[in-house]
């Protein structure tokens, strides 16, 4: 028996789901980055691709990627699966999977019964299906990692043929047919995913079938109409079958079933016929207004048609919640993200978060209207709308206060009604640099300096280029702005490039630049494009292809000081002092391309890197680029994507960690600088202010210290009144704060440097 999606009495039941449940719950109530668990059915056994498994239960449905773990899932097992959400080019899966249980086989579940209007995040992950197609290729053969269009007269979807599906040369076949599949997105597009031969299939008309449409639109089972104030909606049943579908009964309940009424009658419609009624709504009070419309009938599949009426009463708005979230909690916090999760209020449908940097926001949102994420709402902006008890604020920065507060909210569009007096408040801290002891042992002043950061930062984690949209650019480069829109800054003009939908370079215009030139690599040119050289993410940054990324190509970076040749926003093609043609891209990117090339050259560099000669080209000047490494040193979103960076490749940047290393690296030949020439290597109050770095804090065993441009001399532990606990000094670049016998509380540390020294609170656990 084919499924379709029955949510009967789902708006009058808002109970609060305080465990995660099931996979709906999964995919509603929980965040990217954090971790579930689910149990349920594999609905492929490898036909899409062996290290991806499709899981289904009753309420849904979710993929599962993981190379060593689902090789031995087939279609059919019933499996418990934990790992963490993951946003892969739009499509919501669980990877990395932490932990598979195969119980054996189980009982799959039957295919969702949807139309192509229905294709959307509802039924992502899902197995579907599709009656009274066709193939506008008809005729052609399935080719291998090609998509295919089905309609069914009036609307078309997509169908991808992966590899191993067992389509791949099979005719495309003409006629009406019936289409399985599991439905993926991909970017903006869903896709449907057929896993053999046995998914399509000559269509049937079955011998009877209802279809339900509201005000022209075809409903699912247990959707819900919004019917606003409207005082008559058309409501029209469909017999899709051959003979005929009799109507035995249709029941209006729920608790304001009053104030709806139906023409629809009981009785017979012939195959293939129709009958045209009205759904009637008279408020008989204030607020929300809501019934649930049933048609009996001796449909096979759909017995008992539900439709959700959610009207709006006599004063224009929804019911005002009248309960609060509750438990604002945080966590996966890093430089780079961080989650929150909450308890549900009791009757609340919705919730919207509205956040601010630096202090709480102030403002209320206005009742009636109904906002987007990006939205401003005075003078916050909107993290979050939906009816999860969880988010994931994009365009999180490191050492960085953020402040929310979530409102719980009833109704849609212009009918929206926020409790306004029930606000939940909360705020977190971003971390910072997580540098630990990762230098143990490496020191600017060895003559085998640069050899023994190649050795150290070389060794790293292999990520691909195409995995760069979904691991940098979905989870940290593209922000929030009005209208549920989003944004990505170019790195070298400044350009913020508005879009809807998801991120894709191709739509978009952008492209992935890398700022080490690829031309200037000894091992240009790439044998493929996943060579570690050329997809290192510390070197690659996003810009506008035809605007920046072409113009840069492969030029020297500097000053133009004769004729600009080519200009877009703030960054120019152009001549400079000795006549030749440079890039001079907008000043906030100057540290963080020196920063990027001074890397690759150290990274790859000798015996222990591609055992090449990576000194930067003879016409890259180098002093400019330690020019704008020390004049833009490195600011919160520069550590934070290097954070993000690190968790994905494992290695760091070493000039990000410690500016000062580049003192000692003469980069056009790759040798050691004893004598640190033309670097100052002293840092003015301000600058040692703004580049002090304490980790973790709080703390309950050992705080890590280091200023960023400069050596610390020593550090004071402080206690709260005045007295100094204790005195810590390292020849590292970092000192360590032994606080594991310090009572808990709140300390001061003075950080002691040849220049100057500061202050800064930390917290003792």
């Amino acid at each position: 028996m084919n499924k379709t999606l029955t949510l009967i009495g789902a708006l009058f039941c808002f109970s609060t789901l305080f465990g995660q449940t099931d996979i709906n719950d999964a995919r509603t109530n929980f965040s990217i980055g954090q971790t579930v668990t689910i149990k349920g059915v594999a609905s492929d056994g490898g036909e899409l691709g062996s290290a991806i498994r499709y899981i289904q239960d009753e309420t849904g449905g979710i993929p599962a990627y993981s190379f060593t773990q689902m090789n031995g899932v087939n279609r059919g097992d019933s499996v418990v699966v934990t790992g963490e959400l993951k946003d892969f080019n739009g499509l919501l899966e669980i990877d990395p999977v932490s932990s598979l249980v195969n119980e054996g086989p189980g009982v799959e579940i039957d295919p969702w019964l949807i139309t192509i209007p229905n294709m959307g995040e509802t039924f992502e992950g899902r197995l579907v299906q599709f009656d009274d197609i066709t193939f506008p290729d008809a005729g052609g053969t399935f080719s291998a990692s090609t998509n295919y269009d089905f309609t069914d007269g009036t609307n078309t979807g997509q169908l991808r043929i992966s590899p191993d599906c067992g389509l791949v040369g099979q005719a495309i076949p003409s006629g009406a047919h019936t289409l399985v599949g599991l439905m993926s997105q991909y970017n903006s597009n869903y896709q449907i995913l057929p896993r053999d031969g046995n998914d399509v299939f000559p269509y049937v008309a079955p011998d009877k079938k209802i279809e339900v449409e509201v005000d022209g639109n075809a409903f699912l089972n247990g959707e819900t109409a919004y019917i606003g104030t409207t005082v008559s909606t058309p409501i029209v049943l469909n017999n899709l079958g051959v003979n005929n579908l009799t109507i035995s009964a249709v029941n209006i309940t729920g608790p304001q079933a009053g104030d709806f009424s139906t023409d629809i009658a009981t009785g017979a419609i012939a195959g293939g016929g129709q009958t045209n009624n009205t759904i009637t709504f008279t408020a008989g009070g204030n607020g929300s207004r809501q019934a649930v419309l049933e048609i009996v009938s001796d449909d096979p599949d759909n017995p008992n048609f539900i439709i959700n009426l959610y009207a709006i009463g006599n004063d224009g708005l929804a019911s005002e919640p009248t309960s609060s979230p509750s438990a604002l909690q945080f966590s996966n916090v890093n430089p780079y993200t961080l989650s929150a999760s909450y308890t549900a209020a009791s009757d609340a449908e919705q919730y919207i978060v509205v956040w601010k940097k630096g202090s709480a926001p102030t403002t209320d949102p206005v009742d009636g209207t109904e906002y987007l994420r990006g939205d401003i709402v005075g003078d916050g902006q909107v993290a979050y709308v939906g009816s999860g008890n969880s988010f994931t604020p994009r365009g999180i920065i490191a050492n960085t206060d953020y402040f929310f507060k979530v409102y719980a909210f009833n109704g849609y569009g212009q009918y929206v009604n926020y409790n306004q007096s029930g606000v939940l408040a909360g705020n977190e801290s971003s971390t910072g640099e997580e540098i630990g002891n990762y230098y143990n042992g490496i020191s600017s002043a060895s003559a085998t300096l640069i050899d023994d950061l190649t050795a150290l930062i070389n060794p790293h984690n292999f990520s691909s280029y195409f995995l760069y949209k979904s691991l940098i650019m979905d989870q940290f480069e593209v922000r929030d702005t009005t209208n549920g829109d989003s944004y990505v800054v170019c790195a070298y003009s400044g350009e913020r490039k508005v879009f809807s939908g998801l991120f894709d370079w191709q739509d978009v215009g952008y492209s992935r630049e890398h700022t080490y030139a690829h031309s200037w690599m000894p091992t240009y040119p790439a044998d493929n494009p996943d060579q570690d050289e050329y997809v290192d993410y510390h070197n690659l940054y996003p810009t506008n292809l035809s605007q920046a990324n072409s113009p840069r190509s492969n030029l020297p970076f500097d000053i133009i000081t004769g004729n600009t040749v080519f200009n877009y926003l703030e960054g120019s093609v152009g001549y400079d002092d000795n006549g030749d043609l440079v890039y001079e891209p907008r000043p906030e990117q100057r540290g963080n391309l020196a920063r990027a090339i001074f890397y690759m050259a150290t990274c790859y560099n000798g015996a222990s890197g591609t055992g090449d000669d990576w000194s930067i080209p003879t016409n890259q000047n180098q002093e400019i680029l330690k020019e704008w490494h020390f004049g833009d040193l490195p600011d919160n979103y520069e550590i934070a994507r290097h954070e993000l960076i690190y968790d994905i490749q494992d290695n760091r940047n070493p000039y990000i960690d410690s500016v000062d290393f580049a003192c000692y690296v003469d980069f056009s030949s790759m040798s050691y600088d004893a004598n640190a020439t033309g670097c100052n290597v002293g840092l003015s109050q301000e600058e040692i202010e703004s580049n002090l770095v304490v980790f973790p804090n709080p703390s309950s065993d050992v705080v890590y210290v280091q200023v960023n441009g400069t050596k610390v001399d020593a550090v004071k532990l402080i206690d709260m009144t005045g007295r100094t606990v204790n005195t810590f000094t390292s020849d590292k670049n970092a000192v360590e704060v032994n606080v594991q016998n310090v009572p808990a509380g709140s300390y001061f540390i003075e950080v002691i440097t040849a220049t100057g020294a500061t202050t800064r609170k930390i917290i003792v656990q």
